[in-house]
């Protein structure tokens, strides 16, 4: 099961290193959004031990949170 978790994380994290590296022309916005979701996979993933619907979910409510979010 380690194995399984260990696995998980890492394809989180290099999904959102790849998937960071195309934010060079998204707008702010874009880019919290994408920020968001990609934290929080890895956050739900971590919480539920791999689990897909925790993945799902905390990407889903990391996007919104990062669209939220306004910055001066």
């Amino acid at each position: 099961m380690k194995k399984i978790q260990s696995f998980a994380l890492s394809a989180a994290t290099a999904a959102l290193v790849l998937g960071l590296s195309g934010c060079a022309g998204m707008s702010r916005q874009g880019q919290d959004t994408a920020i968001g979701a990609g934290a929080g996979a890895v956050g739900g993933a971590l919480l539920t031990g791999g689990s897909a619907i925790g993945t799902v979910g905390g990407a889903a409510v990391g996007g919104v949170i990062g669209h939220e979010v306004s910055k001066p």
